[in-house]
């Protein structure tokens, strides 16, 4: 099934939708997989100047910076010459580069391959969220989307799960092995789906020029305004994945084992958050984000103030309840206004600045540590921000209603 065989519209069910879902764990894979292998990582480079920072720098966070550089131009690429082709090109070379330091041994050859596993991860997120979002419409679009966000946070505790028995079995190169995953999974790809233009726009990529169609003009005004509220939202995001771990220490929790637990335990509001924004995605974006705002407040406020590890994990819980109702409901938006001949550049910009706080979170942590006296009280000013920004949003959203139904009295 290699191209569409004609005009007739094709309609996408529940085994396009799956298919589509599982990329999203090639994401997850980059970091999630070998975490557990880390300090055998550091102990077998531990001869090369620098291993430390060209480890953590570069093996595990190398394909986050890549996605942040590379999406937009992923999305580019899918607009002018099509989805599906490059979308499975891009994960067969994604499961050759990934497993490529099964038979490395120099550490600056496997930093390479994560740069090529960076750029084929920034084309696969970019390409698969925009095949859902070209396959499906309206509400079945939008569950779709969500699933995207429980599928994520669900495939990082297997993957951690599975890169620790493998690092156990077989050494630092065990976890490595999974990203052959990626080569099944474009194999299914190819023989499940198809390019989706002829559905939905007006010429084939790459030939609206010679039909003389116009293309659609990219909303950059609009897309800025969700780019800037999911940059804050990343940031709010990452926060809790990054920095728990050390929030817990300060309140006596030191063995490896029981941070790693309360961790898992706080992430799981993720997948839950995913589901309940299933039910309620047909409310407007604003009251949405107001009430998701609000519970990311909340949840810093309560982790900030915990007195107890117990309190900070119910706490987290919240947090992370909120994030997994936010960030599909910023997807979700972003996807609703963007003709197809424009939406792989929207996406592409979405998922390239939700990256972005990644790497901003740290350093947005460590400022108001330091302003604040110290990791716990930052929490509380990140919650005391976000239920400013949810205020915000509100006041915004009953703005527009309130100039909306002036219009239609007019």
């Amino acid at each position: 099934m290699s191209a569409h065989p004609s005009n007739a519209p094709r309609t996408a069910g529940t085994l396009q939708g799956l298919i589509l879902l599982l990329p999203i764990t090639l994401a997850v894979m980059g970091i999630a997989v070998l975490v557990p292998v880390v300090p055998q990582l550091m102990a077998h480079f531990k001869d090369v100047p620098n291993y430390r920072y060209l480890i953590q720098g570069g093996v595990l966070t190398m394909p986050a910076l890549c996605v942040t550089l590379f999406s937009p131009l992923a999305g580019w690429l899918a607009d002018r010459f099509g989805r599906r082709r490059i979308l499975i090109v891009s994960m067969v070379i994604y499961g050759f580069l990934g497993v490529a330091p099964v038979v490395l041994d120099n550490l600056f050859a496997i930093i390479a391959s994560r740069v090529g596993v960076g750029l084929c991860e920034a084309v696969v997120m970019t390409v698969s969220t925009t095949l859902i979002s070209d396959y499906f419409k309206g509400h079945a679009r939008e569950q779709w989307l969500a699933s995207q966000t429980a599928v994520a946070s669900v495939s990082a505790l297997a993957l951690i799960t599975i890169g620790g028995l493998l690092g156990s079995a077989y050494g630092w190169r065990g976890p490595f092995g999974v990203y052959l995953f990626s080569i099944l999974l474009a194999a299914a790809i190819w023989r499940f789906t198809w390019e989706p233009w002829a559905e939905n726009a007006t010429a084939p990529p790459g030939g609206v020029e010679a039909c003389g169609a116009t293309r659609p003009v990219f909303p950059w005004a609009r897309m800025s305004g969700i780019c800037t509220i999911t940059l804050f939202a990343s940031v709010m995001f990452y926060t809790i994945q990054t920095q728990s771990g050390l929030a817990l220490s300060v309140l006596g929790v030191h063995e490896p084992a029981r941070l790693g637990l309360f961790t898992a335990i706080a992430s799981l509001g993720v997948p839950v958050g995913t589901f309940v924004f299933r039910a309620f995605a047909r409310l407007k974006i604003g009251l949405l984000l107001c009430v998701e705002f609000l519970v990311i407040g909340v949840g810093f406020i309560g982790m900030g103030k915990a007195a107890d590890p117990l309190q900070f994990v119910a706490s987290a819980a919240v947090n992370a309840l909120g994030c997994g109702m936010i960030l599909p409901t910023l997807l979700t938006w972003a996807t609703r206004g963007l003709a197809f001949e424009i939406r792989g550049r929207g996406n592409g910009a979405w998922q390239a600045t939700f990256a972005v706080g990644q790497f901003l979170s740290g350093v947005v942590v460590t400022l108001l540590a330091d302003g604040t006296g110290g990791l716990l009280p930052a929490f509380v000013a990140l919650g005391m921000a976000n239920i400013l920004v949810a205020l915000l949003t509100i006041a915004t959203h009953s703005s527009f209603r309130t100039r909306a139904a002036a219009a239609t009295t007019k």
